[in-house]
């Protein structure tokens, strides 16, 4: 009896000892994007999860507790991870960020920051990016105060407080970067846009001087550019909405090379309209430097003389893009 026991002993033992040493997570998604989700370090993909049969998915391995990002092959998510967590992800894609939910070991820290990406959705920071230099110093410290506080009332994992507030500090800098080159964008305002002879999807190429007589706005995109891609419905919607205006909707690609082919077949798949252009060598060509365009998506507007009305101009998703837009052409 003894061994019997001794033997059940060791079992549990180990088993717990395994338990350990992974982790577990499983996803019920409607209207899922893909069959596969990918866990992400950076570019970096450190679990790769297949749906079974039923459309689920769920996993056992091994993870660095850490911060990673969940990929639906459409969308992110943040996630907080490491052994020993049993979490469970229910989502509708459909409404990606504001349907995620979590349940089992880990949910409070892994609900905490899908409540805090919700919040930060909600943040007008092209709105601060606009401020006076008083007026965004005050808001980025309201900014770093809130979330900090936020950090400290909650109850989750100490590890993942630290690394929030450590990232809070970090986003706050980037911000204040982000002020210093919109600063520095402004100063192309009021001057003549320098001229570009890009490749047109249609065939042929298109230059921004054959477009003089009409106010153009510029989108600077990238097929692998997340972002960019979400704005794609409203840009479509403004194009609609200006239809037969003095105005010329200009989507030019800054894909790498090898990435040409990709571009010809997105733009034709999403049947993307607007005038399509492809900047090979982008970042060697005097409109983008001129432009200093270190990210995107990047929305440049500007007059029938060729004079940039607006350097960083506000995107499609924005409704005072319209506002301004009626203004000009109406």
């Amino acid at each position: 009896m003894k061994k019997i026991v001794s033997f059940f002993l060791t079992v549990l033992i180990s088993s717990l000892t395994i338990a350990q040493e992974t982790m577990t997570f499983q996803a019920e998604i409607a209207n899922k994007n893909g069959n596969t989700l990918s866990i992400k370090s950076g570019r970096e993909t450190v679990q790769k999860i297949e749906a079974d049969e039923k459309g689920n998915f769920k996993a056992t391995f091994p993870i660095k507790e850490g911060l990673y990002q969940l990929f639906d092959g459409v969308e992110y998510a943040n996630l907080f991870l490491k052994n020993g967590y049993n979490l469970k992800m229910t989502m509708d894609a459909t409404k990606f960020d504001e349907s995620i939910s979590f349940s089992g070991n880990g949910s409070a820290e892994n609900n905490f920051l899908a409540n805090r990406t919700l919040e930060e959705s909600k943040i007008d920071f092209q709105g601060m990016l606009e401020l006076d230099a008083e007026g965004f110093k005050k808001a980025t410290e309201e900014l770093k105060a809130t979330q900090i506080a936020s950090l400290e009332a909650s109850k989750i994992d100490a590890n993942l407080i630290d690394m929030l507030k450590k990232g809070t500090e970090a986003n706050i800098g980037q911000l204040q970067q982000y002020y210093t080159m919109s600063l520095t964008k402004k100063k192309m305002n009021n001057v003549a846009a320098p001229n570009f002879d890009f490749e047109n999807h249609k065939g042929g190429k298109t230059t921004l001087e054959s477009l003089k007589g009409k106010y153009v706005y510029v989108d600077l995109w990238a097929t692998w550019c997340g972002p960019c891609r979400a704005e794609i419905p409203s840009l479509k919607k403004m194009e609609e909405t200006f239809h037969g205006k003095n105005i010329e909707f200009v989507s030019i690609s800054i894909d790498a090379e090898k990435d040409y082919e990709k571009w010809k077949t997105f733009v034709t798949e999403k049947a993307l309209t607007g005038t399509q252009l492809y900047a090979a060598k982008a970042n060697q060509t005097e409109f983008v430097k001129a432009f200093e365009v270190n990210s995107i998506p990047r929305f440049i507007l500007i007059d029938p003389k060729g004079i940039v009305v607006d350097a960083d101009a506000k995107r499609p998703s924005d409704p005072r893009l319209q506002e301004q837009l009626n203004k000009l052409l109406n």
